[in-house]
Order: C-alpha cells, then structure tokens, then sequence
C-alpha cells in the first residue's frame, strides 16, 4: 500500500484490558506486594502469565478476586492501573525487540485506547432503543447475522463486541479512513463480518464508499502437521523462533566459507538479512489462508522458492555491473549515447524484459487480491527468467581476466532486474544484500 502511494496507518491492535489482566495483576500483588515502590523482577511475561491462568481455573478465591481486579481497572483504581502499566510495559519491551529484528514501524492502539468510545458507543445505542435484553445481556442482532453481537454482559462489563464496534466507529469517524484491512486470522472470520454488518447497519460507512474487509490467515504447523508447538508442547516464541533461524542461517554461510569473503559486518548483515527473510518469505510465499508447515531446513535451501535463493540471485546480478567496473552514472551516458533506446534481439533478451514488465500487473492483482503469494511467485519467476537470460546471452566478455567487451543493452537488463528484485524485497520486509 505504501509503495504505490497510500497514506497508511498501521494500527496494532492489542488485547490489553480485559479478564487476563485481572489474573496478571492479582498475581502480581501476591507475588510481588511492595510492587508499588519496587519494580517487580516479571522478565518472562508468559511463564508469569501461565502462574496465573493456573491458580485462575483451579483456585476461586483467586478467580473471584481476579475479576475485582478488572472491576477495579476498567474504574481506573490508580493502584490498579499502575500495576496493569508495569505488565504492558514488560510486555512492549518484549516485542520492541522482535519488531527492531524485523523491521517493523507499528502504531500501539491496545483495547485500553476505546474504553471511552465503548461508553459512549452504548449510551447512544441505548438511547436510541437498538439493543435488545436478553438473560441480563444487552444485544443487536446485525441484517443477515445468525449470532448476536453481545454489546453489555449481564453483568454490565463489555466484551469483544463492544470494543470492535467502538473501534469501526472511532476509524471511521476520526481517522477518516477510506479502506479498513483487518488482518486476523481466520477462525475470527464470523466474528468479523458480524461486526462489520452492525456498522452498515448503524450508518457507520456504506460499502459504495467505504472498503472494510477481513484479511484471514492460516495456522502454522510443524513437521508432524500438527499446530506448531516446542516438545513440551508450548507455543512456539517468534523471538526464539528467529534467534534459532539466526544460528542455523550462520552454519550455513559458514559451510559455504563466506566468513572468509565477507568482513565481520557484511557477515553479519548477510546472517540476519538470510535468517529474518527466510522466515519472512517463507510465510508470504504460501496462500495466507492455508496451513504451512514449517521448516527450516527448507526456508534455508538454496535452490527453489526460499529467500536464500532469491537473495544469493540478488547479490550475484548486482556483482556484474560491479565486476565490470561500470557504475550506474556511466552504464546511463552509455544508454544516453543510444538516444535512451535499448535494444533486445536475442529471444532470451526478450523474456525477461517483458517479465520484468510484469512487475506492475503483479502488484495491481495484490492491491485487488491482498494475497501477497502473488509477488513471491513474481519474484521467483523473474529470478528463473533471469537466469535463463545469463545463460544464453553474454553481458561482459573476458579474456585472460581483462575485458574484452560489455554489452551495455544488456548490462541494463541485469540492472533493472535487480532494481526490480530489490522493490519486491522492500514490499516483502526483506532486507537486501549487495555481497552474500
């Protein structure tokens, strides 16, 4: 979207209020009673996390007072909202680290940001006569839906519901967006499109005009096809996840003796560029809403649709310019010399040329599709087009080590399938390399 010229908003939406935060902050207060004046040492949020889920569904006294704790937050208790900052802060930290490694530049918008609107959201729907009572639960039953969104609960906290609701209305309103991209995954699909048909219904945007869809993906599964899970059966952590993909990247650069070519900063931009795009690439190049096992012994093959690949075709194209000795200012004046014309003869020439033309096809049918497979088969394709051309048509001709000749013609043709390859790689998040 940023690419062809949207101003896009990247709103992380994070459950930060709620139940959970209940058990987190009545764990905390016995775990760590001086918490108030001394910060509490909780570096490892999940296994801190799973303390209190457990004495939640096996101890009442504690359930009971876990959901005084979220009484208490949601009515902005000052003792209360210091504890549940301290856990959003131990948590942000966490993920700061994962977003640096993959270059990611998100906007923080937690649930905590609508509690607000929710308020408001139910007294206008209230004074206007929208919801119905149902068993002590205030509902609307949207145009078309089976199941109802619960708005209030009976016992008057919101639910999920609520804040989406509140959230449509507040992007709408506020933000004055045009095109709402919702990227869950796709158990939450109903969810979704239930939301969505309560805020046609209430007025909120008309589809003529406003574009709000859901972006669904599958789950990841590991080798046994099963929900990608460690031995013990946990998730999976992403940080782990990428410092494993890091070791494994390192072996192999090593196997191929790279730390001999490479200085120590090439090699490790060429470790963590091949590590974090692997693990990238393998999850766009599959159809977001199937399942994928995952693998890193293929995400870290060299032949075939991996980014090791992809990235070592990259950086030997860019080497030919760069071993003839020919910069982008002089390979341009010699262009210049033609009147700007560029001509191509050889069958082979000819392909890649218009596969390199191609590129903005591709990216017209993910705007239309948001399936993002299509530019890692693009990508692909051009790399295996590319090497067919390199095959069959000399760019620089060398005899005893000097050059002989270079064909400008196609000089530019590595050139701007390099440049090309390289405005996939930004879309994708992938960082490039100019040596590997």
């Amino acid at each position: 979207m940023e690419f062809v010229g949207f101003d896009v908003l990247r709103i992380n939406h994070v459950g930060d209020w709620g139940t959970q935060f209940g058990m987190l902050i009545a764990h905390l207060q016995d775990r760590f009673p001086n918490y108030l004046n001394e910060t509490p040492p909780i570096g490892d949020l999940q296994a801190f996390y799973k303390e209190s889920k457990k004495r939640f569904d096996e101890d009442e006294a504690f359930k009971a007072r876990a959901y005084d704790r979220v009484v208490k937050l949601q009515s902005h208790d000052a003792e209360i909202i210091k504890a549940w900052k301290m856990i959003c802060d131990v948590s942000r930290a966490d993920f700061g680290k994962i977003y640096e490694k993959l270059d990611i530049k998100i906007t923080e918008r937690g649930e905590s940001f609508y509690q607000d609107y929710m308020v408001k959201l139910v007294k206008e729907l209230e004074e206007n006569n929208i919801l119905i009572t149902e068993e002590g639960r205030k509902i609307f039953f949207p145009t078309g839906c089976t199941v109802p969104l619960t708005v209030v609960k009976s016992d008057g906290g919101y639910t999920y519901d609520t804040s989406d609701l509140a959230a449509i209305k507040q992007r709408l309103e506020e933000d004055k967006i045009d095109w709402a991209i919702y990227v869950v995954d796709s158990g939450q699909s109903l969810h979704l499109e239930t939301v969505y048909a309560a805020a046609r219904d209430l007025g909120y945007y008309r589809p003529e005009e406003k574009r709000i869809e859901h972006v669904g993906f599958g789950v990841v599964l590991g080798e046994d096809k099963k929900k990608f899970k460690t031995r013990s059966g946990d998730t999976v952590r992403l940080n782990d996840l990428l410092n494993q993909g890091l070791k494994q990247s390192e072996e192999k650069l090593r196997e191929k003796n790279r730390q001999d070519v490479l200085t120590p900063e090439e090699f490790k931009a060429a470790k963590e560029a091949v590590a974090y795009g692997c693990i990238k690439y393998a999850d766009l190049s599959h159809t977001r809403l199937n399942d994928y096992v995952f693998s890193f012994d293929r995400m870290l093959d060299d032949r075939g649709n991996t980014a090791v690949y992809l990235l070592y075709a990259y950086a030997r194209i860019r080497s030919i310019a760069r071993n003839a000795g020919v910069n982008r200012e002089t390979l341009l004046s010699k262009l210049n010399d033609q009147n700007g014309t560029v001509k191509f003869e050889h069958a082979a020439e000819i392909k890649l040329s218009k596969q390199i033309l191609k590129f903005s096809e591709t990216l017209l049918c993910v705007l239309d599709s948001l399936y993002l497979h299509l530019l890692c088969e693009y990508l692909y394709n051009l790399s295996t087009t590319f090497t067919e051309f390199y095959t069959e048509c000399q760019v620089v001709e060398k005899k005893d080590g000097k050059i002989q000749s270079i064909n400008y013609n196609r000089l530019a043709l590595c050139e701007a399938t390099a440049d090309t390859m390289a405005a996939c790689f930004k879309i994708l998040g992938i960082r490039t390399l100019e040596k590997i």
